[in-house]
């Protein structure tokens, strides 16, 4: 009996754990299919938001209630870190002291589903009579908001992912992409690049890979470096001490000649040499890969990668710098 009881539990988790995989997959789907139509909505009202924003003197205020207003410190967020500045205000806020936010040249993004709720019907009249230009995000086109903004981007789904049809869900995410298409449209009016956006991301290792270059994290105190004349033992000395893997051979103004690594040493171990007699350019590897002081610390990196070596010498106008080993890119954390 106890024996049945368990092969019944193990069942009836078997089959919860396939319908939930199933409702997983529904739900991707229904959202999904959201999406769809809503890229189907993009009219002209879309382009000349765009337009307004972007021409525009003032900031975005971004507003809404309930998930809506999630969704809107979403989009506040994106535009103030791709250039366009956006301050977030809460629907139920503004109509309780939190009006005097909106400056005269701002435009006013409302987001709501419904566009009927108490809140968006005390605040979009008291909008309009400041003569601020109001952007509906709404899924119902009929709606009061809907009447009374400027400009309507519909995010009109025909049903939640919901099961019950009730939690914001498809609603909210077909919010949220047109938001995002908003922010990426203004994104390319300003010209926003890559250097842009490291100036908003300096944190983290996005913000590192945008902005570290190589003079940031190479070594260059007293770099290692030998004559081409220099003998074994020197060599061996000023790799060992200074503890990078490898000596770079340089002439008397410090003109880049070779490199010779530890594996440089261990191929030549192989070799019939008079070690009595082995110099530096004996066993150097001419040609060696370099990097500008200036270029971006994941640039060097790639090249290691692409080539797979560990050190990279560093070079400032031509002249020998210093080293950069694929460690000290590992500790900043750029990869």
């Amino acid at each position: 009996m106890q024996i049945n009881k368990i092969i019944l539990t193990n069942l009836q988790k078997l089959e919860t754990n396939t319908n939930i995989k199933e409702l997983a997959i529904k739900t991707i789907e229904a959202e999904s299919e959201a999406i769809k139509k809503i890229a189907l909505l993009i009219d002209d009202d879309f382009e000349k938001v765009v337009e307004l924003i972007f021409s525009g003197k003032g900031r975005v205020i971004a507003t809404g209630i309930g998930k809506s207003a999630i969704i809107a410190q979403k989009l506040v967020a994106t535009l103030n870190s791709t250039g366009t500045p956006a301050v977030f205000m809460h629907a139920a806020d503004a109509i309780h002291g939190d009006l005097g936010i909106i400056l005269t040249d701002d435009v006013v993004i409302c987001i709501s589903k419904s566009g009927d709720t108490p809140e968006i019907k005390v605040l979009i009249p008291i909008i309009n009579n400041r003569g601020n230009k109001i952007v509906a995000i709404v899924s119902n086109a009929n709606s009061f908001l809907s009447r009374n903004a400027d400009f309507v981007l519909k995010a009109t789904v025909d049903e939640e992912a919901c099961p019950n049809n009730l939690a914001p869900t498809s609603s909210t995410t077909a919010q949220l992409v047109l938001c995002d298409a908003l922010a990426v449209c203004l994104l390319y009016k300003h010209g926003f690049t890559k250097e842009d956006f490291a100036k908003f991301h300096p944190g983290g290792t996005l913000g590192k890979k945008l902005y570290m270059r190589v003079k940031d994290i190479y070594k260059y105190e007293n770099p290692p470096k030998v004559k081409l004349n220099d003998g074994l033992k020197s060599i061996i000395f000023e790799i060992s001490s200074k503890r990078m893997g490898a000596a770079v051979v340089v002439d008397e103004k410090d003109n880049v000649l070779g490199i010779i690594t530890d594996g440089d040493l261990r191929r030549m171990l192989e070799k019939p040499f008079d070690f009595n007699n082995v110099t530096a350019k004996d066993i150097m590897t001419k040609s060696p890969k370099y990097v500008s002081v200036d270029e971006m610390a994941i640039n060097a990196f790639y090249l290691m990668e692409k080539h797979k070596i560990t050190q990279l010498i560093v070079c400032k106008d031509n002249k020998y710098k210093g080293i950069l080993h694929i460690h000290d890119i590992l500790h900043e954390g750029i990869v």
